[in-house]
């Protein structure tokens, strides 16, 4: 029962939050670049936790304003906070997945860019 509960979670998000749909897009875009350039297992690891961190922090922050539509649906300045607040975790949780991202994929782009100038 929670496995089909946890599925309908995951479809109504990708249904309805274009922002989920971004980020889905962005970590085929990941698994990609990964699968190109054969990354370490230790990489593909750091990969996979920043992706499902992102994702599950996108979840977190659609089921926080869909609470908070329910409890509150005339705008409410401590609504708006909250649900600033839940949006800043996503931002937060993106920019270190960037980072991570960077850091791995980084060198294999200079790499090849220096390939290109030869």
């Amino acid at each position: 029962m929670s496995l089909f509960a946890a599925i309908n979670g995951i479809r109504y998000v990708i249904r309805n939050e274009t922002n989920f749909r971004i980020h889905l897009v962005f970590a085929v875009l990941v698994i990609a670049g990964g699968l190109v350039f054969s990354i370490s297992s230790e990489n593909w690891v750091l990969l996979f936790l920043s992706m499902a961190f992102v994702l599950s922090a996108e979840i977190f922050n659609t089921a926080i304003e869909v609470l908070c539509n329910k409890v509150q649906p005339a705008q409410d300045p401590l609504i708006r906070i909250i649900k600033d607040v839940a949006a800043g975790a996503v931002l937060l949780s993106a920019i270190a997945a960037i980072i991570i991202g960077l850091i791995i994929f980084l060198p294999y782009c200079i790499m090849l860019f220096k390939l290109f100038l030869l």
